[in-house]
């Protein structure tokens, strides 16, 4: 029986086994404008994160063996999004990312990227699926036995693999020690930290990854948003921004822009998560 855990909607704590819905936890966010905007949520509960996570199982076999890997560019804005498109133009080499069934996971092909990344986040626990492994290939699997999600060993390997400009998403202040250290001793290979899913950081560990990252989304941390807002950031987005910490964060951030039109049209008052936490 495989089991799968992941935070999503309000970072609500969903249990998946063989593809069946098992547990669905409070939400601990009770508006995010990006489902209101894509999915027509206007109040997070656990029936319309239930119907949402019903949905995404059939729509593209999500934590199944019927899994749908890659995805078309929508022109939207996000994590994902944003590391596609430096593939596409070769700034990038790979992604060392997450995907349920594989767990740590290397991906140089733009369409997976967006496949994998934008369809699933939050994903905290997994276990095999053969045919989702078999699918992104199990020499791009870190741990194709235990699926284990562990970013330093998927950075590590996509080193030995001979790649020289690597993103890596990180959901929290886990392995930041051990990736600088990679940083440190491999002077020739340029590793870019991608903050993903920070809602509920603490204070410290927020500072530390907005340290530490060339680009983080906002989600709904508290600390993140007020943060970077502080500092005067640059960023991309009003309702759920995503931040450039670094310079080559920012050229990361503009190139995304070029490929889909430029900045679009701010909204007057645009609602944000409720509550930031």
């Amino acid at each position: 029986m495989d089991e799968h855990i992941i935070e999503a909607l309000g970072k609500s704590k969903i249990v998946i086994k063989d593809g069946k819905i098992v547990n669905i936890g409070e939400p601990k966010i009770d508006y995010c404008p990006l489902f209101h905007k894509h999915r027509n949520i206007e109040k997070l509960t656990k029936d319309k994160i239930k119907e949402n996570i019903e949905f995404r199982i059939k729509d593209f076999g999500m934590c199944t063996a019927e899994r749908e890997i890659r995805m078309k560019d929508f022109l939207t804005f996000g994590i994902s999004e944003i590391t596609s498109s430096l593939i596409e133009e070769n700034i990038i080499d790979c992604a060392v990312m997450v995907c349920e069934g594989c767990g740590t996971v290397i991906l140089d092909n733009p369409e997976i990227v967006q496949g994998v990344g934008g369809r699933v986040s939050g994903l905290i626990k997994t276990s095999p699926i053969p045919e989702i492994i078999e699918k992104i290939g199990i020499e791009n699997v870190a741990d194709p036995k235990n699926t284990t999600i562990n970013q330093v060993e998927g950075v590590k390997l996509a080193i030995n693999r001979g790649f020289k400009n690597i993103v890596v998403t990180l959901a929290g202040c886990d392995g930041l020690n051990e990736i600088q250290k990679l940083k440190d001793s491999n002077p020739d290979v340029n590793i870019y930290i991608f903050g993903v899913h920070t809602t509920g950081l603490s204070k410290k560990d927020a500072s530390e990854l907005i340290s530490n990252c060339e680009i983080i989304t906002a989600c709904a941390s508290k600390y993140v948003w007020e943060i970077c807002e502080e500092n005067n950031v640059y960023k991309v987005g009003e309702s759920v921004p995503i931040y450039a910490i670094t310079p080559k964060g920012a050229e990361f951030l503009k190139l995304r822009l070029d490929k889909i039109g430029g900045v679009k049209p701010k909204k007057d008052n645009p609602r944000i998560p409720e509550p930031l936490i």
